[in-house]
């Protein structure tokens, strides 16, 4: 399972550039969240994150936008190891009197971050989390 899920993983972050192009943000969030199944229920989510790090350490596409390609990543792996992980974005306040806004996005699981982190100066201004989670 475990050598499965390493070339599935190598495999997604390479094709990720391809799959995303010209879709919005909410599509792209339902290709991340995955069919439901759970091949890899049980995984350690600290292996999912380290490993979701290593495969995106070195982009050669999506430089520019690493955490979004991080996020997208460890919300769909984590999802797929059965866990209910949530995709936080985030906007530099400091930006937005600029002509480009500074955006950021980051995975946390069970109230942690477990993928990137909020920067300094970070305005949180969306969390998705899973269409069957309930918030209360």
């Amino acid at each position: 399972m475990l050598h499965l899920f390493y070339v599935e993983l190598w495999l997604t972050a390479r094709l990720l550039p391809l799959l995303i192009a010209g879709r919005d943000l909410a599509s792209i969030l339902r290709l991340a969240e995955g069919n439901g199944r759970t091949p890899y229920r049980g995984l350690d989510p600290k292996l999912i994150s380290a490993a979701v790090m290593r495969t995106t350490r070195k982009p050669w596409l999506m430089r520019k936008r690493r955490c979004f390609r991080q996020g997208l990543l460890g919300l769909r792996f984590l999802k797929k190891a059965g866990y209910d992980p949530a995709l936080h974005f985030g906007i530099d306040a400091n930006s937005l009197e600029t002509p480009i806004v500074s955006a950021h996005c980051w995975v946390v699981l069970d109230g942690q971050p477990i993928i990137s982190d909020i920067l300094e100066d970070m305005v949180e201004v969306h969390i998705h989390t899973s269409p069957d989670t309930k918030t209360s």
